[in-house]
């Protein structure tokens, strides 16, 4: 497996990672035991697969239990990275309540996942989304904290404009934005990107494969668990994903010319785009693991980017990527 560098952090990853999300209940039906999840992980890191992304809302907090219970005998060939900022209730099933990133709460739900992730030390600590209540000075001075007790080694914000990224960065150096970003994704292109670019921040891409759809195996027939949160994205509608089907088609006739699969494809570009960009696919199935792993070995030439880059831009993509509560809290 190839490995990257997430900016000039140091922190060096394999260039895939795994998204963890799914691989426990509270976001839509679990194709498999938890049994089978544990052995999943542990497969990844047999083939090299080093990074691992989870957070104390997956679930919630069922997610880090089963990272870090999967992962605690391979503790040290491994990077795990949590997120913090959500609200919950008092109860040990809370479900989140908005937002909260006051200084005492993060260092109180820090503790938590500490325990949870079976972890001295959490690699990667992200902001989930930014608080508008809280100075985001405040939180990476909380972040800066935790790194000087040996609590957290790197920090890193998740769907944050350009100009918070900068303001975090000036009081606790910000190793990795996390941002959605893909073929049919691009916004990040227009000024995050280029705010990582000059000071040095890696981008870790989530939902490289568009939530599943640019595999090319969901269509507007596709019936999705209600409790899958898809199913309430405008994105994901009948009328979008029918609307949105010539994207998926252009990839898939790229795919079967570079003889690789779409999936394969959307990843290739991602990784082509900067070498300290790290997507990170979620799966619960071997075989998939073992698809995404090998679009590290298609190679793209600048001619196949160029025409990737125009027919893409060329199809209007229909639908919003979130509900207005959702997409409210991003870019901010």
């Amino acid at each position: 497996m190839q490995t990257r560098m997430l900016g000039n952090s140091g922190l060096e990853v394999s260039a895939i990672g795994l998204g963890c999300m799914r691989m426990s209940a509270g976001h839509g039906e679990v194709s498999g035991t938890k049994e089978e999840m544990i052995t999943l992980l542990r497969d990844a890191v047999d083939r090299g697969i080093t990074f691992f992304d989870t957070a104390q809302v997956y679930g919630p907090f069922v997610n880090e239990e089963l990272v870090g219970e999967a992962l605690a005998p391979l503790r040290h060939g491994v990077v795990i990275a949590t997120k913090f900022g959500f609200n919950f209730g008092p109860k040990a099933d809370s479900k989140p309540q908005g937002l909260c990133s006051r200084p005492d709460y993060i260092r109180q739900t820090v503790e938590g996942s500490l325990q949870r992730l079976r972890l001295e030390t959490i690699d990667l600590l992200y902001q989930h989304r930014v608080d508008p209540d809280v100075p985001i000075e405040d939180v990476a001075g909380a972040v800066r904290d935790l790194i000087q007790q040996g609590k957290v080694r790197h920090f890193g914000l998740s769907e944050a404009a350009a100009q918070t990224i900068r303001r975090a960065h000036s009081v606790q150096p910000v190793t990795a934005l996390q941002s959605e970003y893909s073929l049919w994704w691009k916004r990040p292109e227009e000024e995050v990107i280029p705010t990582l670019a000059e000071l040095g921040i890696g981008l870790v891409s989530y939902s490289p494969l568009g939530k599943g759809y640019l595999t090319g195996t969901i269509t507007e027939e596709t019936k999705f668990d209600p409790n899958d949160n898809r199913s309430t994205f405008p994105r994901f509608s009948p009328e979008a994903l029918k609307a949105n089907r010539r994207l998926v088609e252009v990839i898939q006739e790229f795919a079967q010319r570079k003889r690789a699969t779409p999936a394969q494809i959307a990843l290739a570009w991602l990784l082509a785009q900067k070498p300290w960009i790290v997507p990170i696919p979620g799966t619960t199935k071997l075989s998939r693991l073992d698809e995404n792993i090998g679009s590290t070995h298609v190679e793209l030439t600048a001619d196949d980017l160029q025409e990737l880059d125009r027919v893409t831009s060329e199809i209007p993509v229909e639908g919003d990527r979130y509900p207005p509560e959702i997409e409210r809290m991003t870019y901010r």
